[in-house]
């Protein structure tokens, strides 16, 4: 009988933790960024996106303008994705860059209107 009811606590502890050990909700969000357009406005977001809170992964692809994000729904949202990218620069859907930290982009990665868009010279 000990032995029984030893081995049903075992059962019911290890169901305990393994439901415990579920994995948390993770999104992937598709982010229009229009003036992501050369591989250095690429490696900028997504060297930039490794340091944000609750962020799995960034894949910016510039031929099409968009960046894919795959977060933690509990560590973030879209909304502070969205703003982190914003103040990096660049403009992410409706939210528009920070004007300070556009300036200071190379101007590969600034807008058409701005003289921007022109893939940097090699030396």
């Amino acid at each position: 009988m000990k032995q029984l009811k030893l081995v049903l606590v075992m059962i019911l502890g290890f169901l305990s933790f393994s439901f415990a050990q579920s994995k948390k909700p993770v999104l992937t969000a598709t982010i229009n960024t229009p003036n992501a357009q050369c591989d250095v406005c690429k490696q900028r977001i997504e060297s930039f996106m490794t340091r944000e809170e609750g962020v799995i992964k960034t894949v910016v692809d510039f031929r099409r303008k968009v960046t894919k994000v795959t977060y933690f729904t509990e560590r973030t949202n879209i909304e502070n994705i969205k703003t982190a990218i914003a103040n990096l620069g660049f403009d992410a859907d409706d939210v528009t860059a920070n004007p300070e930290f556009y300036n200071k982009l190379p101007q590969c990665c600034k807008k058409t209107e701005d003289g921007g868009g022109k893939p940097p010279v090699k030396p």
